[in-house]
């Protein structure tokens, strides 16, 4: 299904078949590497829907909506995965080694 990259879901990811935009706007949407082909994962958006946040060919970018509609994506209920956000200091992860918690910054409890 080809809609455009502001209306990813989180979570939510496409493949880039077609750029609309012309001159400065065009060029700084490939010069950050969204090129057809490229693979876009919505990570999030901002409370009030501005900016979004995407993760593209292996690093993150915050795109303003307008930039968004000027890339197409195609998408499959196939590429619809989880999203794993960040959850406050240590992103929430813990360790378990021999019995005890340890926490991301290596304290142990």
């Amino acid at each position: 299904m080809l809609k455009t990259a502001d209306n990813l879901k989180p979570g939510e990811q496409g493949v880039v078949t077609q750029l609309s935009g012309t001159g400065d706007l065009r060029r700084h949407i490939i010069d950050m590497g969204i090129t057809p082909g490229a693979v876009i994962f919505m990570r999030k958006a901002a409370p009030l829907g501005d900016p979004l946040e995407i993760n593209v060919r292996g690093y993150g970018l915050s795109l303003r909506k307008t930039e968004a509609r000027c890339i197409t994506v195609e998408t499959s209920d196939e590429h619809v995965i989880a999203a794993k956000l960040p959850k406050g200091k240590g992103n929430g992860r813990r360790m378990r080694r021999h019995g005890h918690k340890i926490r991301a910054g290596g304290e142990s409890q």
